[in-house]
């Protein structure tokens, strides 16, 4: 009789970033936007980003990030361009001596570009990025994202907030359910109301421990996240699942903070190295997708304007 052996592959995330390096980066990105009024933040971004995702790895293999500095230079002036519209509109209706029209307008319009820069955002990011050759790709339906986006809204308004989980978690799991590596897909499964307990949770035993449980709600949050995040090909799947204790979290964010409070600031890209070490460390992932299999099926898009619109402002990447 042959002898059967297991066959399911293994996997292994890794981060081999050094806080030097990076800091390097970032000095040398500062002193050049500094230097061209501003002009070169979208080359030294793309640095960045290209040194973040090369030293992310899956199975010893390095991410790419084949985002150029031109590409999001053209992002760059767009998006100022369009804020120069939406300033423009609210100093018009100031010049009228209507400033609340001018402010309510002003709002509105620039609400309704939150969707625009999430969806653009993703669209550019994840189609610039590859592994082992096979590029990323985002498929979600932009009409489709901005009804989701504006519905959620509107009830997380008439509730007053409360409804406010369950928008965060449908806009999760729509936007990493679109996301594909290859014919490999991603799909999250995350509910609003789990995420509004876990939540109510934290922060009341936050309080009742005069914040010390803080660690522990910010564990129970990057938990929820990776537990419901799978990646599928075929009937195949790949499982993520975090290992990271309320202990782990409290030892990662007390030592970040004191290399910032001592460095004045300066260990900023030490703190965040090994962040991204910790993270990496912390995700173990289980499944049966042959990883060489993988086809290429995503194409490439160079528009970062959506990305550049979600930097100003301020939103955070979801994945």
């Amino acid at each position: 009789m042959e002898n059967i052996q297991s066959t399911n592959p293994t996997y292994k995330l890794g981060f081999n970033g050094k806080g030097a390096d990076f800091f390097g980066i970032i000095v040398v990105n500062w002193l050049l936007t500094v230097i061209t009024l501003g002009i070169y933040y979208p080359w030294g971004k793309a640095k960045v980003l290209q040194y973040i995702y090369g030293s992310s790895t899956l199975n010893d293999d390095a991410f790419t990030f084949h985002g150029t500095g031109k590409e999001m230079f053209k992002g760059f002036i767009k998006a100022i361009l369009i804020f120069i519209a939406l300033y423009a509109v609210l100093f018009l209706f100031i010049y009228l001596q209507l400033p609340i029209v001018g402010l309510l307008l002003f709002y509105l319009l620039l609400l309704a570009f939150i969707p625009l820069a999430i969806h653009g955002s993703y669209r550019y990011r994840m189609s610039r990025t590859s592994w082992r050759g096979i590029r990323f790709g985002y498929r979600g339906d932009r009409e489709e994202f901005i009804k989701l986006f504006f519905k959620n809204l509107l009830f997380t308004i008439l509730t007053l907030g409360i409804y406010g989980s369950w928008m965060t978690i449908n806009i999760r799991t729509y936007v990493l359910s679109n996301i594909k590596l290859g014919d490999l897909k991603f799909k999250y499964v995350g509910d609003g109301g789990d995420y509004l307990l876990l939540n109510l949770k934290g922060y009341f035993l936050t309080i009742f421990t005069l914040g010390i449980y803080g660690f522990w709600w910010q564990k129970d949050i990057f938990e929820y996240f990776v537990n419901n995040l799978s990646l599928e090909h075929n009937d195949q799947k790949i499982k993520l699942k975090s290992t990271a204790t309320g202990g782990d979290f409290f030892s990662l964010i007390f030592v970040n903070l004191l290399i910032i409070i001592f460095t004045l600031g300066l260990g900023y890209a030490w703190a965040l190295t090994r962040t991204f070490v910790f993270m990496a460390n912390k995700i173990d992932l289980n499944g049966d997708i042959d990883l060489d299999q993988i086809a290429q099926t995503e194409e490439s898009y160079k528009d970062a304007t959506g990305e550049d619109m979600s930097d100003m402002l301020d939103i955070d990447f979801i994945f």
